[in-house]
């Protein structure tokens, strides 16, 4: 089985080109849809032990810990230090029910894929791009969104270029859903032609 990491900045289109591997029938794991579930179960306690301003109805409110961490971002590595273990966990049942599966290519969406080391748990490397205008516009058009926010999240991402130059791919969401999903395929048949 091939295990592909999915990784790419905020903006860049990263989840739409997820989307389009699953349309095309390869399993994903998505780490960000993790978190957020962790965040109504299993990380409730832990996280609210650390955070007690971020719990709110018995599940951690995501914008309050955001407030949190926009005013201390020297707490990242708290959170996170909770939070990758359980994330992990997940990651590795789904691996291990898609090997059960027979599957033999599965795709492991990782938003911080580089940042956090997860280059070493995948055998390649998608990164999404786009023009840096083109990221910024639809970063600012998000509901909250503001230039100061961006600034933090881009802060703590390893630049585009630096990402680019570290890829098994490259899928440009820039120019249009039809040519990334053009770019989706390609990537599909040369791993999976590696495999026939």
């Amino acid at each position: 089985m091939i295990v592909l990491g999915l990784t790419g900045s905020i903006g860049t289109g990263k989840s739409t080109t997820a989307a389009m591997f699953h349309d095309l029938g390869v399993p994903v794991h998505d780490a960000d849809a993790t978190v957020h579930d962790l965040y109504r179960g299993e990380a409730v306690a832990p996280v609210a032990e650390r955070f007690p301003e971020a719990l709110g109805d018995g599940v951690i409110d995501r914008k309050a810990l955001s407030a949190v961490l926009a005013k201390s971002p020297e707490r990242f590595a708290e959170l996170e230090a909770i939070i990758h273990p359980l994330v992990r966990a997940r990651e590795k049942a789904f691996l291990d029910a898609e090997r059960q599966n027979g599957s033999l290519l599965v795709l492991l969406d990782i938003p911080l894929l580089y940042e956090t080391g997860g280059e070493s748990r995948v055998d390649k490397v998608v990164v999404v791009t786009c023009d840096p205008e083109v990221q910024r516009q639809r970063v600012l058009a998000r509901p909250g969104m503001t230039e100061e926010k961006l600034r933090l999240i881009l802060a703590r991402q390893m630049p585009d270029a630096e990402k680019r130059r570290r890829a098994d791919f490259v899928i440009d969401t820039g120019k249009g859903l039809e040519a990334a999903r053009k770019q989706v395929e390609e990537v599909i048949e040369t791993l999976k032609g590696r495999r026939d």
